[in-house]
């Protein structure tokens, strides 16, 4: 059991270096200020993915719940600073890590279609937080996720925000703008 946990510790490691390579080259410098997160359970980590951004000059954020019905924020991560738990008890910046707001978010998913359909944790943080953010201003939205998490038709809803891309283990994939998810 212990060599199978590390087996698949290593992959889930050699798998999201590999997604962060599959990230175009030319798009790095697209966005000023991108927003990861902090990975839990099986989500594929966004580190790597994130130091990319950061190597190209991007400001890096991380979500923080102030209020778990209420969007999410984004503070400026400092690696140096100490996370703390935010509403649902994931690491997040503290309160006192300045406010960002990216227009690259990287948001987690259980399961995602090529229309941009995807499947959060069903809390529904980030689409209040995407559509509040694109109410005023334009945000890329990057799903990260294993490729077997894809799924012929994600079960959306007219609250659901769509992704712009996904990012895999297997390559990039770019949604279509005429396409849509209902």
């Amino acid at each position: 059991m212990r060599r199978w946990r590390i087996a698949v510790a290593k992959a889930h490691t050699a798998a999201a270096h590999v997604a962060a390579r599959n990230f175009p080259s030319d798009r790095l410098s697209s966005f000023k200020a991108i927003s990861g997160y902090h990975p839990l359970g099986a989500e594929l980590d966004p580190g790597p993915l994130m130091a990319r951004f950061a190597t190209a000059g991007a400001a890096i954020a991380l979500p923080a719940a102030m209020d778990r019905a209420e969007p999410l924020a984004f503070r400026l991560h400092d690696s140096a600073q100490p996370l703390v738990p935010d509403a649902f008890g994931i690491p997040a910046p503290p309160a006192s890590a300045a406010v960002a707001l990216p227009d690259l978010i990287i948001t987690p998913i259980l399961a995602f279609d090529r229309r941009g359909g995807r499947l959060g944790q069903g809390a529904g943080c980030y689409d209040r937080t995407i559509a509040a953010l694109r109410a005023v201003r334009p945000v890329f939205v990057l799903g990260l996720a294993y490729a077997d998490q894809e799924i012929d038709a994600a079960p959306v809803e007219a609250h659901d925000q769509r992704l712009d891309a996904i990012l895999t283990e297997e390559g990039y994939i770019e949604v279509r703008k005429d396409i849509r998810c209902a």
